[in-house]
């Protein structure tokens, strides 16, 4: 296959900052590692009690189940958490018996993060969410010992931060008007799309805003003429983007509707991981980005630069999260397009404080690390 200069520019580029870790420009400010010291590692299940039921095309819960980690160094603890929506194929069982395999104490340096989560990744194939509980709390750890937010090591300026959307799950119509009473605090709404009931979301929310709306079917529609008809709707009610409208498997006419589409079309489903972006290029408008798909915040840091060099959207989603992952994403949303990062605030029990909602984004803490504190509930 040729490739022409301008692409092959584009690529090099790209190879060359995926190349850079951020940790680099700050060698001087390390500190000294004793190697007779070890990180020490642990987990516990923990469930996500939702405020509403929440339904999407495919299906409806009222609890989702997490794990919670932390890496103990030197008297510092990091934190990280994976959320495991049944239908991502993770659970309580799968990540224990993943993270039972997880021996941290082998390593000397804890500043390693290429070899050690290249490591962690290389245990066993999938276990994605699982995985980045790891890579989450080593983060967490590492900006600790560094006394600075991940914001700072990587270079961005933190009020670049991005709005962030509200989500609305599929529902009736009374009860779509009373989330709506909730999401006076951001300034887009989105509406999760893909039943019987398109229009009617659509209109619902529509009639008590006048906020911009993006829309997620989660692959709910199944045929391309009605996508495209619905698509030309969302952009007359002010739609910014519609992600993932077909199955992630339909590329022909994922890639019609890209061309014919009025607004962007984002994968979600579609991108997992790093090497999903190349062959995404020509189907989709951009991507959408998650801690709990991509494995945590090395890899999405690695998508993010990828994707923009290669000239597409990028959006930063989440899972119902608590406070602790969502606070981890929000430390790399200045480096991109658009937020879905509202996850803590549809849960009932957080056990973190971080990240807060201001003016209508995700706004990081100055705390070091990925800028949480854990309260004492738990």
């Amino acid at each position: 296959m040729k490739i022409n200069r301008k692409d092959f520019l584009k690529q090099s580029a790209a190879s060359s900052l995926l190349l850079t870790s951020p940790i680099s420009f700050f060698e001087k400010t390390i500190p000294k590692v004793d190697s007779s010291k070890r990180m020490r590692f642990s987990f516990k299940p923990y469930t996500l009690e939702l405020k509403y039921v929440f339904t999407v095309s495919t299906l409806s819960r009222t609890t989702t189940p997490v794990m919670l980690t932390e890496i103990e160094y030197d008297g510092i603890v990091g934190y990280g958490e994976a959320s495991m929506p049944p239908y991502l194929g993770e659970s309580h069982e799968s990540a224990t018996k993943f993270l039972s395999k997880v021996d941290l104490s082998k390593y000397e340096n804890p500043f390693e993060l290429e070899t050690i989560l290249s490591d962690i990744d290389s245990i066993e194939k999938g276990n994605p969410a699982a995985k980045a509980s790891v890579d989450i709390a080593l983060h967490d750890l590492i900006g600790k010992l560094l006394n600075q937010p991940w914001y700072n090591i990587y270079g961005v300026n933190v009020k670049n931060t991005p709005f962030t959307v509200f989500t609305i799950g599929i529902d009736k119509p009374e009860v779509v008007r009373k989330k709506m009473l909730e999401s006076t605090d951001f300034k887009i709404i989105k509406i999760k799309l893909g039943k019987d009931n398109d229009k009617e979301m659509i209109d619902t929310v529509c009639s008590m805003t006048d906020k911009p709306i993006t829309a997620d079917p989660n692959q709910g529609w199944t045929d391309r003429n009605y996508a495209i008809d619905m698509i030309n709707y969302l952009k007359e009610k002010g739609a910014l983007y519609v992600e993932q409208p077909l199955s992630k498997d339909r590329f022909d006419d994922l890639a019609w509707l890209k061309e014919n589409s009025p607004i962007p079309i984002l994968a979600d489903e579609g991108v997992q991981r790093l090497s999903d972006i190349p062959k995404a290029k020509n189907i989709y408008s951009g991507i959408n980005i998650k801690l709990m798909k991509s494995t945590g915040m090395r890899e999405a840091y690695k998508m993010i630069l990828l994707a923009k060099s290669l000239g597409m959207k990028v959006m930063l989603g989440c899972m119902t999260e608590t406070s602790c992952a969502i606070s981890a994403a929000s430390q790399l949303s200045p480096l991109v397009d658009w937020a879905d990062l509202d996850g803590a605030t549809l849960i009932k029990n957080d056990l973190f404080e971080g990240a807060k909602i201001i003016n209508g984004k995700v706004t990081p803490s100055n705390l070091p690390g990925i800028g949480i504190k854990k309260l004492q509930k738990s």
